[in-house]
């Protein structure tokens, strides 16, 4: 993953969304072990502390958990949390800032589908947001 320093997300919500990533793509495993904060800060060369506050919204919604001593794990709920999190919050604010523009540009619903539907079909641009 690369890092875009100069956006708008920070950092360590960067690292956060990667880890997910890695686990939802099953790159990262239940119950394995998941990078350090030091590893995260060398792998990008960032501060400790940003990649800790990355790994800590993890923890906080129970998709890692620590072992004392030995590090932070990903939990046995972990893909299911992600997907209902992103499916629940995500996924329904970028819908609803479409809705918000085709309403300003007056493309109605059955237009707003069709295209989604065509798109789809076509997998129009979706191997550049997919990967």
């Amino acid at each position: 993953m690369k890092l875009k320093i100069e956006g708008m997300k920070p950092i360590y919500l960067q690292i956060a969304e990667w880890l997910e990533t890695e686990i939802l793509n099953g790159a990262i495993g239940v119950n394995e072990k998941i990078y350090s904060q030091y590893q995260l800060a060398e792998m990008y060369n960032i501060n400790p502390a940003t990649a800790a506050k990355g790994l800590t919204i993890l923890a906080e919604a129970n998709i890692l958990y620590k072992k004392r001593g030995l590090g932070m794990f990903v939990s046995a709920d972990a893909a299911k949390l992600i997907l209902n999190r992103r499916k629940n919050d995500t996924l329904k604010n970028m819908v609803i800032e479409v809705i918000g523009e085709a309403h300003r540009l007056g493309i109605n619903t059955e237009e707003l589908i069709t295209l989604i539907k065509e798109l789809t079909e076509k997998g129009s641009g979706l191997s550049d947001v997919c990967d």
